[in-house]
């Protein structure tokens, strides 16, 4: 009995112990304390307060508070020996020359347990950039530019309240991250800032997006190779490009993309809705499966709902040659709202590998011009049921896919 008692004290003081340490108050690492002002450069100041939190055991937290900072391209590496917190308050502005860079401003490299938070800004300063970008000349001279926030192999993150505006190049990118919820963002540039996608994903896992509103040149979110269970809602969408899964097959051993679900999203004066693109004349195979697009509306958006396998911008590719990503287990369920295009489906499937298991589902997208709106489809016979506004597949070329 005697040494169960004890036993069961032990425990009891060692549940105390680990109960303190995980509310422990964080350690505050403030800028200002190492050599940070206002309106004046914080590199350095940055640097030295991230390295000495990183280095101290326990849950630390770095601190930007309200101010405007100059910020030159910074590295923040793990591993930290605690939970680590970036919080700020305040406008971190990059610097305007797009030369100063490799392909991020500030970017997350291999930290656990990482907060991202507080009500501030980060400024990417990309008006100078934007009129540099050639990409859409010659997609293989484009140059680097520099993304807002890049996360590297990070793991079991929160990403929550900060404001991401008008970066050089995409405003977020996560690779090969896992664990990841990124929460309650405002992510800003001109509907004509080439680009500048809101949050790309690639070769990570596990990530929650919820809550987010996004206005950019480009895609709000685009996918790329390697993302699988990711999850999407409650997302403001517009101006832009839609969500977007890929582009994909532009490149060799790509990754599967599967587990796509995007839900509660309202996307806005948009160029497309909810869209799957992938290259022609891809360099070997691959495949995306397991997404699906739910509870969506849309308000004069070009292109609501698009499958498109000949994705090629400015003509820059083989269009003659089909797609060898292999696209199936796709639905899209009450989708409503508005279209300005005919076109107000278009399911543009690969003939070398036609779509499978597409599924349309209560869809009513009304047309603003005169005349009446259609269902596209070309390699593909999808299961249509409920509502379906405009009416299923026309065109011979759905003929092509297997029954």
């Amino acid at each position: 009995m005697a040494v169960n008692l004890k036993l069961a004290l032990m425990s009891l003081v060692f549940l105390v112990a680990f109960n303190a340490i995980n509310h422990a108050q964080a350690a505050v690492f403030d800028v200002t304390t190492h050599g940070a002002k206002p309106g004046a450069d914080m590199t350095a100041a940055l640097t030295g307060a991230w390295k000495e939190a990183c280095a101290a055991a326990g849950k630390n937290q770095v601190v930007v508070p309200k101010g405007t900072f100059h910020l030159g391209p910074v590295s923040l590496e793990g591993p930290c020996k605690g939970p680590i917190e970036f919080q700020n308050q305040g406008t971190i502005q990059a610097p305007a020359d797009p030369s100063k860079f490799q392909d991020f401003w500030i970017q997350f490299l291999h930290v656990d347990g990482f907060t991202l938070s507080g009500a501030g800004t980060f400024d990417g300063q990309g008006q100078t950039a934007w009129k540099s970008n050639i990409c859409a000349n010659n997609l293989n001279s484009c140059g680097v530019l520099a993304a807002n926030l890049k996360f590297s192999f990070v793991t079991n993150a929160v990403v929550t309240g900060i404001t991401s505006l008008n970066s050089k190049y995409f405003h977020i990118i996560l690779l090969g991250c896992k664990g990841m919820r990124m929460e309650k963002l405002t992510i800003t540039a001109p509907a004509d800032s080439a680009n500048t996608d809101g949050i790309h994903i690639g070769r990570s896992s596990g990530i929650t997006i919820t809550d987010i509103k996004i206005g950019t040149g480009d895609d709000c979110i685009s996918l790329g190779d390697g993302s699988q269970d990711i999850t999407i809602t409650k997302v403001t969408c517009g101006p832009g490009h839609g969500i977007s899964v890929g582009s994909l097959g532009r490149y060799k051993d790509e990754e599967p993309v599967s587990g796509i679900t995007v839900t509660g999203c309202t996307i806005t004066n948009a160029q497309n809705g909810v869209r799957i693109k992938t290259w022609p004349a891809s360099p070997s195979a691959g495949s995306a499966s397991g997404m699906h697009f739910e509870d969506i509306t849309m308000i004069n958006v070009d292109n609501p709902i698009l499958i498109d396998q000949g994705y090629c911008p400015h003509g820059q590719c083989k269009a003659q040659v089909p797609s060898t990503i292999k696209i199936s287990d796709v639905s899209f369920k009450n989708i409503r709202g508005s279209t300005n295009n005919v076109e107000a489906i278009k399911l543009a499937c690969s003939k070398s590998v036609p779509c499978e298991k597409v599924n349309l589902q209560d869809i009513d997208l009304k047309f603003t011009g005169s005349g009446e709106a259609k269902t596209i489809c070309e390699n593909v016979k999808p299961t249509i049921s409920g509502t379906q506004n405009p009416p299923g597949c026309t065109g011979a070329a759905a003929a092509a896919a297997p029954a």
